[in-house]
């Protein structure tokens, strides 16, 4: 079920309320509509990008879970307010401009960094993650040298743009792969081992057996369990390890 604008939505942790909410930041004249889930001040930040489908409530599960663990996240809308894609060919539209665009694409996140910045999150103690074109949207933040300390795409597109490089990288990087993955080749994975060990890049590459392209998406066909539990778990034990340094 798609989300409704403007839902606040309140949990407890730890005896503390937790509120979400839509928040509006601009690039080039047009509306941007992200969510951002504050803990505390301090709290360490997660900035994520949605999947092809926008912002949806996958995107807030995820937000929930990781505010459980003590984050505060900010799901970056890359697509425009109001624009909530339904069919296969407007998902394709939507993220096919972006990967034409690279520099629209750079501003969109950077526009959703200010904003963040503004709202007083900690952008000093923040990493950047996604899931499938959030994933290859967070691998294009990490090359344009954001300064976030590690970069995490779930089944993103791992082949590197023709004149781009990871030599501007500023963090760390962690990618999950499914070795069943009909859409992004094996070998972008290995080519993407290569450049990120060439530009000294420090990084952790892992495959799963027999998961598809969009292992984690709760409820679809292609979701696989055992590769969706391992990754969350390596991850959040690696948000430990990083936020902490």
């Amino acid at each position: 079920m798609k989300l409704i604008k403007f839902i606040i939505i309140f949990f407890v942790f730890s005896g503390i309320g937790i509120a979400g909410d839509f928040v509006i930041y601009n690039y080039q004249g047009a509306e941007y509509e992200g969510y951002y889930s504050r803990v505390k001040a301090d709290s360490p930040l997660v900035f994520m990008v949605h999947d092809w489908d926008g912002i949806t409530d996958y995107e807030i599960k995820r937000t929930e879970m990781l505010n459980e663990l003590g984050y505060s996240v900010f799901v970056i809308d890359m697509f425009g307010k109001g624009v909530k894609p339904v069919t296969v060919d407007e998902k394709r539209a939507l993220t096919g401009a972006l990967y034409k665009d690279r520099n629209k694409m750079r501003g969109i996140l950077y526009a959703a960094y200010d904003k963040a910045v503004s709202l007083n999150a900690n952008v000093k103690n923040a990493i950047g993650m996604g899931y499938c074109f959030g994933g290859t949207t967070i691998l294009e933040f990490a090359r344009s040298g954001a300064s976030l300390k590690a970069f995490v795409p779930f089944h993103g597109g791992l082949a590197t743009p023709e004149g781009q490089d990871y030599s501007n990288v500023k963090g760390e990087m962690l990618v999950f792969h499914g070795s069943a993955d009909a859409s992004v080749k094996i070998e972008d994975f290995a080519n993407l081992v290569k450049e990120l060990e060439a530009n000294k890049v420090k990084h952790e590459m892992i495959t799963y057996s027999g998961a598809p392209h969009a292992f984690t998406v709760f409820g679809s066909d292609r979701y696989r369990e055992d590769a969706d539990k391992k990754s969350w778990k390596r991850f959040t034990e690696y948000l430990k390890e990083v936020f902490n340094k």
